[in-house]
Formats: C-alpha cells, structure tokens, sequence
C-alpha cells in the first residue's frame, strides 16, 4: 500500500530581517503609548478626586515641615514618594538655603514655637548635610 498523495513539507516563509524589527518596534511604541496615557489618566483622576480637606491648614509650621522634609529627602534620610532613597546633596543644601532665608527674614516676627521649630529643624539638617557631605565616598 503506498500512499498514492505524496506528503507535502510545509514550507515556511520567513520575513526579512527588517520587517520583523519593525513590527516589534511598532508594537513596543504602541504599547509605550498605552502605558504613559494610563499613568496620565490615573494622574488625572487622583487630582479630580482630591480631597481638600484632608490637606492640613496653611501655616508657618506646615512650610518649615515641607522644607525640611524636602531636605531629608534630598539628604537620602527617608525615601522619596517613588520609595527610592537618593542623596543629591546639592539639592539638600538648596532647601537648608532656603529654610535659612526663611530665618532671616522673620527674625522679629515669629512666635516662641515657631521660632524653636526653626531653628531646631535648621540645626539638624545642617548636621545632618555636613555628616553625609564629609563622609567618604
């Protein structure tokens, strides 16, 4: 008994070397696409449903607390809202500045506690900048 169709091999077409990379190229970029309009929209959305009050009330000691804060981060102390810890010491010296400039133009004008919170808060980030600046690398 002999088989009376011969078996066929499949043949298999193969696409140029450029053509496959450019489909995977499109498909990439489609897909980068896709990602940063779903991050834009989350952004988006959190804004749209943010609610005020839950932010504290605006006062003298909420903006030292930001600003030192941001030094922190910036000193590598605690992470950043990413929840990566980096040390850009510039950046830090930057927000100490600008505490120190805070300082200085409300000499005069501050309550004893504001004061204290200040100065305190200057104090330990200065101490801290000048640890991590002149430790070795």
């Amino acid at each position: 008994m002999t088989n009376e169709k011969e078996t066929e091999k499949p043949q298999i077409e193969i696409a140029g070397d450029a053509d496959w990379k450019e489909k995977v190229k499109a498909e990439d970029a489609k897909l980068d696409a896709e990602a940063e309009s779903g991050a834009e929209e989350a952004e988006a959305d959190a804004e749209r449903h943010m609610d005020i009050d839950q932010l504290p009330p605006a006062s003298f000691s909420m903006m030292v607390q930001m600003f030192a804060t941001q030094a922190m981060v910036a000193l590598g102390v605690i992470p950043s809202p990413e929840g990566k810890q980096i040390q850009q010491l510039p950046l830090a010296k930057h927000f100490i500045d600008l505490m120190s400039v805070l300082d200085e133009k409300c000499k005069g004008n501050l309550s004893a506690e504001e004061e204290q919170l200040l100065e305190q808060s200057l104090h330990e980030l200065r101490m801290a900048y000048v640890q991590l600046s002149s430790a070795p690398k």
